[in-house]
């Protein structure tokens, strides 16, 4: 079983920065892939950012050059730093880990995009 809970959410002034912390907790050898989802109001959950335990990153078009995924092993936690903020990127925030084929979801961290 595996716990995550993300934290850094809030409210950020458009070309603002946020940088998002997701911690993952239970009995946990080497998660293989963690990532960053959004779901905006009306819309579906998407893929933000993604990354291995060995680092290979995979990010959506949108985010391309603006947000950066790391990963701290050690620690079992994920991070997204989110700079260039724009109003489309308003959305819950949630964290995923996929270990021993079972897809592992956080609560959601709400960001907002607004002046």
């Amino acid at each position: 079983q595996v716990q995550l809970v993300e934290s850094g959410g809030g409210l950020v002034q458009p070309g603002g920065s946020l940088r998002l912390s997701c911690v993952a907790s239970g009995t946990i050898f080497n998660i293989n892939t963690m990532g960053w989802y959004r779901q905006a109001p009306g819309k579906e959950r998407e893929l933000v950012a993604a990354i291995t335990f060995g680092g290979s990153t995979n990010y959506a078009d949108s985010v391309k050059g603006r947000f950066t995924i790391s990963r701290d092993n050690a620690k079992n936690t994920v991070y997204l730093q989110m700079n260039s903020l724009k109003p489309e990127d308003t959305a819950v925030y949630y964290c995923n880990a996929w270990y021993r084929q079972i897809n592992y979801w956080g609560q959601g961290t709400l960001v907002t995009v607004s002046s």
